[in-house]
């Protein structure tokens, strides 16, 4: 009897702690709620360049800001851009003319008029290279550029601090055939000329139509258009797929653009 009543006032004990501290329910870990609620975080990019980053005209405009300062300001500017531009287009007719003045005086023909030369057929100019070829179609690209990008601001704004890669990519997304193909050419002109140039002065060019010179010829080429191919991937693809701006920031870019001349923007 005692036992039995041991045994019954045990299994008593056990229902009433049972019913304080019942056996826990068994949940989700907040481990796997927390991993359904991050996303994925995207693969690390495999290529290089400003493309391959994945970041667009937000990320990079700070970059451009820092500096403005060093191309954007007085007497900086004039210095580093504006003076060595001029005085580089100038050095190269002045160049062309002292040439020319020479072979006058080498066939014997400074004081003949004009319509004896023409007459005679005397090619007194010196024979136009692939680098100043590509200088003289550079020359107006580079006008248009600094036409647009900071003469306009700068007359109807007063300064272009509100221009940067928003305003380019605003003109890529509103006007993409004029924009393109300007770019593109201002890209590829500039990247032949620098190499040609570059080529020239180290004096890597060959003339003549043997075999080393045209196997010159096609490295030279080469780089050019690796060179451009690098430029085009890397800023032009940034500005070319930042889209539109909007609000008030994008209506202040369409005035400008509609400022531009010959052109129905």
């Amino acid at each position: 009897m005692e036992e039995r009543r041991e045994s019954t006032v045990s299994q008593e004990t056990f229902i009433s702690l049972q019913q304080l501290e019942p056996s826990p329910i068994e949940s989700p870990s907040s481990d796997a709620g927390l991993e359904k609620q991050l996303p994925d975080l995207p693969s690390p990019p495999h290529s290089l360049g400003l493309s391959g980053s994945g970041h667009g005209v937000a990320y990079y405009q700070p970059y451009l800001l820092l500096t403005r300062p060093y191309y954007q300001s007085f007497p900086l500017e004039p210095l580093l851009i504006t003076l060595p531009i001029t005085t580089h287009i100038l050095s190269g007719l002045a160049l062309r003319i002292h040439r020319r003045n020479g072979n006058l005086k080498r066939y014997g023909a400074a004081n003949l008029p004009i319509s004896s030369r023409l007459q005679k057929r005397l090619k007194v100019w010196p024979a136009v290279s692939w680098a100043s070829a590509s200088g003289y179609i550079l020359a107006p690209l580079v006008l248009t550029h600094a036409f647009v990008n900071r003469i306009l601001p700068w007359v109807y704004e007063g300064g272009s601090s509100g221009v940067g890669l928003g305003y380019v990519a605003h003109g890529f997304a509103r006007h993409p055939a004029i924009a393109w193909t300007g770019y593109v050419a201002l890209v590829a002109t500039a990247s032949g000329h620098f190499v040609w140039g570059a080529a020239r002065w180290n004096g890597w060019v060959e003339a003549g139509n043997e075999k080393k010179a045209r196997r010159r010829w096609w490295v030279i080429n080469g780089i050019a258009v690796a060179l451009a191919g690098l430029w085009m991937a890397g800023g032009l693809r940034v500005v070319g797929k930042g889209g539109l701006s909007e609000g008030w920031i994008g209506k202040g870019y369409d005035m400008l653009y509609s400022k531009v001349p010959l052109v129905k923007l």
